[in-house]
Parts: structure tokens; C-alpha cells; sequence
């Protein structure tokens, strides 16, 4: 939880002192006015014109424009600040419509959405603003939005820049070197090789940056296909697409595990991307001009030590590492504890009776796994449980921006980045409460099971969580039913006190009978793995991740780890799409001397 949450106030309006607003606007015509206005004063350089653009209580969101970083501004004094520090030397011009249209996500809300591009002094940016009506019938900026998307000189090579030189017998040959790296060393190194490495390295390699990935599995996708059989993706496809192939329009909404264990093979091989497998890299040092030697290890026992500039750790925000609480009588109890990483199928526990401890997402797809199997299965809920069905919350929470007929993701992605995520929030609060109500009857069939409920952060709902914990709720595919229903049993009226020789001991005196103890508790820190890579001393220096700044900004992922010259690449695959060309443009703004690591940013 941020330590000050700034009071939010959304403009509805009633607080605009607006009655209605006319469904045929011309947004188009208002948003063009509005722009150019706004831009000349921004040629001015011209600080109380800008402002005066803005709602006073407005808000400006930055992703490395001005900043260097994500950094989101509310109110004019905050504003104020970063354009006296930050406007004049970015030299922002160029600035060009490309969008507009009247956006009512509520009755009582309504603003224009306007998208625009710009030039800044090093790149090419994009940013959307969203005027609101005031009662003299004008539009002012609620929010604004500056993201860079280009480095001049540096874009990507894609589209009109690929290579258009025919390739004769020459490219077997020229991948295997390449992929070798027989004749040097790359710039960076990514460790791991699921969705958010090889995010960042099809981006990488797309500006020219020469980049390996090690990862210890023997094939690119192991860690989604040795999960256990029952997992599916919970987020819709229109969500999880990755950077520049997206999924075929025939893909499944929700994408079964060993199926996107395939396509990240797929992408890898049709993104060339430079992925060793069954490779392990077992040190990281660091030099004293902040540069990595690095020692990687493959299957065979040989090693190679390569000197890179750049380190990403791509290992999950749990790196892996399972979270399994410590109980007494371990030693005691006849039966089998493990962790839902470990788990393959409710096949192999057929005949014997498994108590699942934790009540989110794995807890509910191994469950119901086990009651498909005919397993005797018992829930332990430690603590209440976020849940909504994918049949109703889906199309609420993801309708807007991702799904079909909306945006391509590469647009839906930056519609939702200019929102500040405080804003976000308290629409989220509304949305959880729609979504509540649809599902009332399956919520109300929980409480009386005795199921604890919550509805997210101060009501926000899903992502509310997922911001600040990646965890703790359950998108319900069917299992809540199944809880119901009495299939799933269900415990969660006593602490866990120990386990005994035949199962486990509550602090009431109550035992359950088991057979398995599944711990279905989420992971740890990734610091874990990578303290044994890099040493205590430099993992002790890495900074707190994940959940949010004062200013409503995701902590440290994708931008200044605490450590020069390594980075966290991590999420779902809806961020790792998104900021994975964040994190490249940094790294290879730093290779081209525009950007100059925490000394350029704004802090």
C-alpha cells in the first residue's frame, strides 16, 4: 500500500455543474482547438498557459518524455514543478491530432479522449488527453498523457525499416553465429525466458541491441507446460497478445497453459530471438564502470563468461521461488506436502484425500481439478478472497479497451496508460460494484458456505489487487460452484496450529484428515534467486518492487532497480507487452548516450 493515497475526486457532472453533455459534439473540432492552443503555449514555453489548459486538480502522466521514468503529477503546483524543471530542455513540438471521440464510460461521466503524437529534442512521442465540459461550454484537460515511443535516428526496425536484402543459402549460418554469439559478446543479458524475456529481447533486438536469454528449463515455454495440466489463462486473449505477433483470430478467449507454452516457443524461434536453454547463469559481477561478467553454464558442465553491459532479470515476480509457510510436525505427518508449482495433475492423487492451503487463483483450479477426478478435496482459507466470473467481469473490466471490435492491444495499452492509475482506481470501485451485482447470486451462494469475500482494495475489485499484491483473488471459471455446492469442501473458521501423522490441527482443537497437503500460496521474493547470482551485498541494494508509489506508479519494475545497469522485466502479459519497450528504450537510450541512467531522471 502507498504510504499517502492523494484524495481522488473524478469529475462527474454534477461536481462540473454540467447537465448533459451532447451526444453529437463535434470531438474531433474540439479536441483540434484545444491542441493547438495547448501546443503553441508549450512553444512558448509559457508555464501559466499551459496551465491554464489544465483543470487545476488535473493531472499529467509521464512515461520518459520528461522524466525519464513513470511519474504521474496531480494538481497545478506538481504540474507547475515539472514544467519548470523538465519543459524547456525536452523542446516538445510537433504536436499532431490523430484521434478523437466523445467517451462516456459512465452517465454521469463523460469526456473527450484525444490521441496526438509529438517530436521531443532525442525521440517521437504519442499521449492522449481527456477534456472535460465546463459550464460555459468549454473543454478543459483532466489528464494528460506524454509517452515516448521512438528514439530518433534509433526507431525500430520494422515495417518500412526492415531488412529488404534478399538472403541467398547464407541464413542458417548466420543465426547459428548469431544465436552463438561466436563473434562477441551481446550488450545485454535477460535471465529467463518466459513472456516478459522474450518481450524485452524481441524489443531489444528490433533496436539493434544485441541480446542472449539463459534460461534453465531445456525448452522455451517449460514453465508454463510443467505447471500443473488444469491451468488456463484467466485474462482475455484481446489482453495477452505480445509485441508484434499477435495471437491468430482463431485463438481460444482463455489460453490453456501448454498452449501458450508452444507459442512462446513459436515466438521465439519467428522473433530470432538468441535464447539458450538448459543454461544456467550461476554468477553476476559487477565491475567498476557498472558493466556484468556474467557466468553461464549449459547442460554439459561447460561454462562461458560473457562481459555485458546491461542485466535483466526476467524470473517472475516471485522468481520462482515457492512460498511454503512453515508449520510444526512436518517431520511427523505420514502423508505428502508439496506446492502447486510442483503439481501436475489431480490423476496422480486419485483415492487419497488433499487438503489445498489458500483460497486464490491455483487453490480454485487444483480443486476443481480434484473434484473432476473424483479426489475427496478440502479448501483451507487463511484469509478472505477477491472473486468475481470471468462471464460478467470480463466484459466490464476489459470491454473498453481489450476485446473484440475495441482496440488493437498496441492502442488499448497506452488508452489505459494515460489514465493515472488513481483515476483508474476509483472507476474500478464502480466497476467491482457492477460486477458485484451481476454476480450476486454466486456471491451470496459463497457467504453461506461460509466463503470470506472481499471486493479488492478499498472496494477497487480486481485490479486493485493486482497492482499491489499480483495475487489474492479468483477469476471464477466454475470452481465457486463447485464451493457451493458442497464438492469443494471448506475450512477456514480456525487457525492452523500443526500437522499431526494423519493430517493437520487447528488452534480450535478441529483436525483434518489428509493424505496431501497442497500449498497453493503464492511465491516469494525473486531477491531469493537472484541473491545467489549477484551476491547479498548487491541484491540487498535492489529496490522494494510492486505494489504502488505515492503517486499511484507501479514500484521499480521495467525502470531504476537501486542497482546501475540491471532491471526488472515482470508481469502479466499485457504489462510485459507494453513496458518491455519501455525498459529497451532506456537501455538503448543509455548505449547511444541520450540518457544517463539515475542522473537523468526526475526524481
Amino acid at each position: 500500500m502507498a504510504d499517502s493515497e492523494p484524495p481522488i475526486v473524478l469529475p462527474t457532472l454534477d461536481r462540473l455543474g454540467i447537465t448533459s453533455v451532447p451526444a453529437d459534439v463535434d470531438a474531433e473540432k474540439v479536441a483540434s482547438t484545444w491542441l493547438a492552443s495547448f501546443s503553441q503555449a508549450i512553444a512558448k514555453n509559457d508555464i501559466d498557459a499551459i496551465l491554464a489548459h489544465i483543470v487545476s486538480d488535473g493531472w499529467w502522466r509521464d512515461m520518459l518524455v520528461l522524466t525519464w521514468d513513470f511519474r504521474t503529477f496531480h494538481g497545478h503546483a506538481k504540474i507547475r514543478k515539472l514544467l519548470e524543471d523538465r519543459l524547456a530542455p525536452a523542446k516538445l513540438s510537433a504536436f499532431k491530432l490523430t484521434s478523437a471521440k466523445l467517451d462516456t464510460p459512465y452517465p454521469d461521466l463523460a469526456w473527450i479522449l484525444a490521441g496526438f503524437t509529438f517530436e521531443t529534442e532525442i525521440g517521437l512521442g504519442s499521449g492522449y488527453v481527456r477534456l472535460i465540459p465546463t459550464p460555459d461550454g468549454q473543454w478543459t484537460g483532466f489528464t494528460f498523457y506524454t509517452n515516448l515511443e521512438e528514439l530518433k535516428g534509433h526507431e525500430e526496425k520494422s515495417g518500412p525499416r526492415r531488412n529488404f536484402l534478399p538472403n541467398h543459402g547464407k541464413w542458417l549460418d548466420q543465426r547459428a553465429r548469431e544465436k552463438e554469439f561466436a563473434d562477441g559478446d551481446p550488450t545485454v543479458l535477460v535471465i529467463g525466458a518466459g513472456q516478459s524475456g522474450l518481450d524485452v529481447a524481441a524489443r531489444l533486438k528490433l533496436l539493434d541491441v544485441p541480446t542472449i536469454v539463459i534460461d534453465k528449463n531445456e525448452r522455451i515455454g517449460d514453465q508454463w507446460r510443467y505447471r500443473y495440466q488444469a491451468l488456463c489463462l484467466h485474462d482475455p486473449v484481446w489482453y495477452d497478445h505480445m509485441p508484434y505477433i499477435p495471437f491468430p483470430s482463431s485463438w481460444p478467449v482463455y489460453t490453456p497453459a501448454h498452449k501458450l507454452a508452444g507459442w512462446l516457443e513459436y515466438y521465439a524461434e519467428a522473433m530470432e530471438l538468441n535464447v539458450w536453454t538448459s543454461s544456467t547463469v550461476t554468477k553476476a559481477e559487477q565491475d567498476a564502470n557498472n558493466e556484468w561478467n556474467v557466468t553461464v553454464e549449459k547442460a554439459d558442465g561447460s561454462t562461458r563468461l560473457f562481459h555485458v553491459k546491461h542485466l535483466i532479470s526476467a524470473i517472475g515476480l516471485g522468481g520462482n521461488n515457492p512460498n511454503i509457510p512453515e508449520i510444526p510436525g512436518r517431520d511427523a505427518f505420514k502423508g505428502v506436502v508439496s506446492h502447486s508449482i510442483y503439481h501436475n495433475s489431480a490423476k496422480d492423487h486419485v483415492g487419497k484425500k488433499v487438503v489445498i492451503i489458500g483460497a486464490a487463483t491455483s487453490a480454485h483450479d487444483l480443486a476443481a481439478d480434484y473434484v473432476d477426478h473424483g479426489v475427496d478435496v478440502t479448501m483451507y482459507q487463511r484469509e478472505s478472497t477477491y472473486v468475481m466470473t470471468t462471464r460478467e467481469g470480463g466484459p466490464r473490466i476489459f470491454g473498453r479497451t481489450w476485446w473484440e471490435g475495441a482496440y488493437p492491444p498496441d492502442v488499448a495499452d497506452r488508452v489505459d496508460g494515460s489514465m493515472p492509475i488513481w483515476i483508474n482506481e476509483q472507476i474500478g470501485k464502480r466497476t467491482a460494484r457492477e460486477i458485484a451485482e451481476a454476480d450476486k447470486e454466486l456471491l451470496q451462494g459463497l457467504e453461506r458456505a461460509g466463503f470470506k469475500l472481499n471486493y479488492g482494495h478499498e472496494g477497487g475489485g480486481f485490479f486493485s489487487l493486482t497492482l499491489r499484491r499480483g495475487g489474492g483473488y479468483y477469476l471464477d471459471v466454475g470452481a465457486s460452484q463447485m464451493i457451493i455446492d458442497g464438492k469443494i469442501k471448506l475450512k477456514n473458521d480456525s487457525l492452523l496450529k500443526r500437522y499431526t501423522p494423519t493430517g493437520l490441527e487447528f488452534e480450535d482443537g478441529s483436525t483434518l484428515d489428509a493424505d496431501v497437503v497442497m500449498f497453493a500460496t503464492g511465491f516469494d521474493s525473486p531477491i531469493i534467486s537472484l541473491a545467489k547470482i549477484l551476491g547479498n551485498d548487491i541484491a540487498s541494494r535492489l529496490k522494494a518492487m510492486w505494489n504502488l508509489s505515492d503517486e499511484g506508479e507501479l514500484r521499480t519494475a521495467w525502470r531504476d532497480s537501486g542497482v546501475p545497469n540491471f532491471w526488472f522485466m515482470m508481469g502479466n502479459l499485457a504489462f510485459c507487452r507494453f513496458h518491455s519497450k519501455h525498459l529497451a528504450l532506456q537501455i538503448k537510450a543509455q548505449e547511444i548516450g541520450a540518457f544517463h541512467g539515475v542522473s537523468s531522471r526526475y526524481s
